[in-house]
């Protein structure tokens, strides 16, 4: 299981420099991957354009992109040109498609049939972000355009799928998903098995499924959890992460949290990736975290087991 670090999403005048030296700090830690969210701050693409190109050799993607308000040539357009300022195979584009309270209330937009959104939006993405033209008409979007962007290696794909269509449709259309508040009982037993078949089904290769979860390796896991609990205590609220914690028999984030020493967590990611996890990518959340982040440098150089 391949390990990889959410990166912060900066503020302030500097948030470009102090990313490139998280991203820096990322590489020389032996992480495999790096991901930096796009909510409200920075625009994610943009500026791992800017960090990773000061950076070489270390995998970086969004986590993730919202859909709905980018039509699929803008983004492909964006996405190549990131593609070609990080170099041949670095870039990882994750999408997703938000939630109906952030695109109805927040962007005034139209929340409205998510799954054939979704497909019609990989119908336009994928080819362009092959290089190839795109001539097509939907039931919600049309495009009719070839991009010049230059770019070089493959830009693959991974959905934020959680629900049974979505999964579906990410085992037969990309190259994966990428999970937030998802916890092993449910890969093992609900995410693994829907998006394998259907990549199987349609003669693709494995699907790459990237568990996302809050860490912290400590002695003390009560005030641990606690800080847990507050600090990402809004995807409670939000109905396709409790569906997942429900499922998982969370009663909310903090159960979900991968906490302890690091003998604990080391089994507690051991179980994470026997559910058919193929990466792991942490979320570090507490203020002091070196601890955290030297035991995750060890294991993902090889050196826990």
């Amino acid at each position: 299981m391949r390990i990889g670090i959410l990166l912060n999403e900066g503020r302030g005048p500097d948030a470009l420099t102090r990313l490139t030296d998280e991203v820096a700090a990322a590489a020389a830690d032996g992480f495999a991957s790096a991901w930096l969210p796009h909510i409200f701050g920075l625009d994610a693409l943009t500026a791992l354009a800017v960090a990773g190109s000061r950076v070489p050799g270390i995998e970086l993607g969004p986590a993730v992109v919202p859909t709905y308000p980018r039509h699929p040539a803008a983004l492909a357009q964006q996405a190549r040109t990131t593609a070609l300022a990080l170099g041949p195979n670095r870039l990882t584009l994750g999408i997703g498609l938000s939630h109906k309270i952030v695109i109805e209330n927040m962007f005034g937009l139209d929340y409205d049939r998510p799954a054939r959104h979704m497909r019609e939006y990989l119908e336009v993405l994928t080819p362009l972000l092959a290089g190839q033209p795109v001539s097509f008409e939907g039931e919600t979007l049309r495009a009719n355009v070839a991009l010049s962007t230059p770019a070089e290696g493959e830009i693959p794909v991974l959905l934020a799928a959680l629900g049974p269509h979505m999964l579906k449709l990410a085992g037969r259309a990309t190259a994966g998903t990428i999970l937030w508040m998802t916890g092993p009982t449910t890969i093992a037993d609900h995410i693994a098995p829907l998006i394998s078949e259907a990549a199987a089904t349609a003669n693709r290769p494995a699907p790459r499924i990237v568990c996302n979860l809050p860490i912290c390796v400590t002695d003390d896991p009560v005030p641990a959890r606690e800080a847990a609990g507050k600090a990402f205590a809004v995807y409670n609220t939000l109905p396709s992460y409790r569906a997942m914690m429900d499922r998982e028999g969370a009663s909310g984030p903090a159960d979900l949290a991968v906490i302890g020493t690091e003998d604990q967590v080391a089994a507690q990611l051991a179980t994470i990736a026997a559910s058919g996890a193929t990466d792991f990518v942490a979320s570090v959340y507490t203020r002091d975290d070196t601890r955290t982040r030297k035991f995750l440098s060890d294991y993902a150089s090889g050196t826990k087991s």
